[in-house]
């Protein structure tokens, strides 16, 4: 009671499950935030056991139980749940300390392993091999790097033509029963600057085969599944000739681009919508020249400006 840490006996005899029904319900969670934490509860092993009497052993063997039938990355995730629904019984006082630290979690693919980037002929098949109905949706994936989500979100109205540039102002994502539009995650709300060959495919695509509704979207739908465009995505590739690739690996393509012309990592970072520049670096980082790099390249270019010209070398000899 003199450090404030003390747990009253009662309090602690609720079960995980218990407390988790009730904190639960007092959290501002996005629908697939909420799915995500529901999955983890009906997997958690030890849901029923009183949080009092849970122990690292029950979490060290529900990771255990997980690995094998699930993904690294999303036995991570669902680790990192539990220890926000932990730390919520803390701070209520429900908890003494958090089972899960020091429990060892699967080693992640390292990044440049895991990612697939499809090379620029490949995206050209595609983009041909594309429906025309269906080329400006290649075309914002692979280059204005927009997500699936985003995609189906856009408007005409949202272009504006003569400057170039797309405003990502919504995304429609499907929850259970319906299709949701909603605003971008945080920090994803953007401008993006369209370059001129997809401005005119876009005008085209207007003037051409038309948009859709009063609102004007851009794909087909009131709103477009994104689900939809994703299977038409998949059926463009087999058109092309094209394997193992998502909507997703294009928004890839579109990072390593920007990456290679030079571009900083803010820069990339507002151009993807990601929240921070750490998040960028985390995915992208291995695309960037590394120091030994920078340093060869500056040595190099002042190796050549400090080397005489064979006309003063001549000179010097005469």
């Amino acid at each position: 009671m003199v450090t404030g840490t003390y747990v009253d006996p009662k309090t602690s005899k609720v079960t995980l499950q218990s407390f988790y029904d009730d904190w639960s319900q007092r959290q501002l969670w996005a629908t697939s935030t909420r799915a995500n934490f529901e999955s983890m509860m009906k997997d958690c092993s030890f849901r029923d056991i009183e949080v009092g009497k849970l122990r690292r052993s029950h979490v060290e063997a529900w990771v255990k139980s997980m690995e094998g039938r699930l993904a690294p990355g999303t036995i991570r995730t669902r680790i990192g749940n539990l220890r926000t629904l932990v730390r919520g019984a803390i701070v209520d006082r429900v908890m003494t300390a958090d089972p899960s630290l020091g429990v060892r979690l699967p080693r992640l693919r390292r990044t440049q392993a895991a990612m697939r980037i499809p090379s620029p002929e490949q995206v050209g098949g595609i983009l041909e091999a594309a429906e025309e109905w269906f080329r400006p949706f290649v075309a914002l994936t692979a280059f204005a790097g927009l997500r699936i989500g985003e995609v189906a979100g856009v408007q005409a109205g949202d272009i504006a033509f003569l400057k170039r540039t797309l405003q990502v102002t919504r995304q429609v994502q499907n929850e259970p029963g319906e299709l949701v539009v909603k605003a971008p995650t945080h920090g994803s709300e953007r401008p993006v600057p369209l370059p001129d060959d997809l401005v005119a495919l876009l005008s085209k695509h207007v003037a051409d085969v038309g948009v859709h509704g009063e609102a004007g979207w851009l794909m087909p739908g009131r709103p477009p599944n994104p689900d939809s465009l994703s299977w038409h995505f998949g059926k463009t590739l087999e058109r092309a000739g094209v394997t193992g690739y998502t909507p997703h690996d294009m928004r890839h393509f579109y990072a390593s681009g920007l990456i290679a012309a030079g571009c900083d990592v803010v820069t990339v970072q507002r151009a993807l919508g990601h929240a921070s520049a750490s998040t960028t670096l985390r995915v992208y980082s291995h695309l960037w020249a590394d120091a030994e790099d920078r340093t060869r390249s500056a040595a190099a270019t002042l190796m050549r400006s400090a080397r005489p010209s064979a006309d003063s070398v001549r000179t010097e000899r005469a």
